[in-house]
């Protein structure tokens, strides 16, 4: 049986339809991560399953019990918000045993709480400090700490890294996924931050306009999007999108024509909606263009972002023209795992394998059959 399932799940506010008939079924122990931009509906969907948005239509199921109009304090959930929402005069301790204490829980069960989940987040130390005492990473911890006390049946996250900085957040997305690992919970997160959905989640959840997109695993919504939003939303840096035209299709392969640069062949899938001379959009992941002393798309080196271990290439291609850019003009973005010396104004031609290449009809989804070896 499923831990959670939604079912039809609706949220309007007047003519606004914030949430779009959302279907989602999470097994027991999943890590469920959440992701779209702004205004998607992501916080909305979260603060329903919580009871804090009362849904329009739908229904949901949380461990086999309909919770659809349940009390938040009666669904069997606990929430980490993005501030900590510590109570400034309160030990650690008093903290973490809060909710328990409120819920008249005998004091020896709440001490027992307390110690059990301080061990577990290394905070055994910390328990007599008050929050003002605290580091911002520990601070976050004793939030989450809190709600591990009332062992709930699902954990709801609301981008609760976003105000730490960028070292804490690399070191708490790492002790989240252990966490998650240790406790075998079901963990619901939100947040805008792709790093954090790639890194933690067992799936990831795809939202665009109150709609989901797409549902799958890191790699799988990686390698194989089922539409360009997918595809664009994913990876960073973004993306490539670049204009063409289909030249001809013979035996499931079309031959597209990118504007100023050579054709080439891509495998379709079974039914793709797509005939000569029809509008496609190509697209390249940034490490599948790689710079070469032979031929390829010819560009200048606009900017060079020299990381170590790695280079950021954006190249002006303008031949090419880019889907989206104001100009038109193509602006890619090349990921080369290496150093390169290629200073701003540098000649460069790129290469790339039509088999790492995606290929998007005018309706957005991807046409390729091939799954992406990258």
């Amino acid at each position: 049986m499923p831990k959670l399932q939604l079912s039809r799940v609706t949220k309007s506010y007047g003519a606004f339809h914030a949430l779009k008939a959302i279907d989602l079924s999470v097994d027991p122990g999943e890590f469920i991560v959440m992701v779209g931009p702004s205004g998607c509906g992501k916080s909305t969907l979260l603060k329903a399953i919580a009871g804090l948005e009362a849904i329009t239509s739908g229904s949901i199921v949380i461990n086999g019990r309909d919770v659809t109009s349940a009390q938040p304090s009666d669904r069997g959930i606990a929430m980490v918000f993005q501030s900590y929402a510590l109570y400034p005069h309160m030990t650690v301790a008093e903290n973490m045993g809060f909710g328990l204490r409120m819920a008249n829980r005998p004091k020896e069960e709440i001490r027992v709480a307390v110690e059990r989940a301080a061990a577990t987040l290394r905070l055994t130390d910390q328990l007599e400090k008050l929050p003002r005492q605290l580091s911002g990473g520990q601070r976050q911890r004793v939030a989450i700490g809190r709600a591990i006390t009332r062992s709930p049946e699902v954990f709801l996250f609301d981008e609760p890294l976003s105000n730490l900085d960028a070292a804490l957040r690399t070191q708490m997305r790492v002790e989240l996924a252990s966490l998650h690992a240790q406790l075998n919970a079901t963990m619901i997160y939100v947040t805008h931050d792709q790093i954090e959905a790639m890194t933690m989640a067992s799936r990831i959840v795809v939202l665009n306009a109150g709609r989901i997109e797409q549902v799958g695993s890191p790699l799988d919504l990686y390698r194989n999007p089922d539409n360009q939003f997918v595809a664009g939303f994913l990876g960073a840096p973004r993306m490539n999108f670049l204009a063409g035209t289909v030249e001809a299709i013979v035996g499931g392969v079309a031959t597209i024509q990118l504007a100023g640069a050579s054709a080439y062949a891509m495998p379709l899938r079974p039914g793709a909606d797509l005939a000569p001379g029809s509008a496609v959009t190509v697209g390249l992941r940034p490490e599948s263009l790689t710079p070469t002393d032979g031929a390829g798309i010819p560009g200048t080196v606009r900017l060079v972002e020299l990381l170590g271990r790695e280079t950021i290439l954006y190249v002006d291609a303008g031949p090419l023209r880019s889907v989206g850019s104001d100009t038109g003009t193509a602006n890619l973005t090349v990921h080369v795992a290496s150093a390169v010396a290629a200073p701003p104004g540098a000649a460069v031609r790129l290469r790339f394998n039509p088999d790492d290449a995606y290929l998007f009809g005018g309706d957005g989804l991807r046409t390729l059959s091939a799954p992406k070896s990258i």
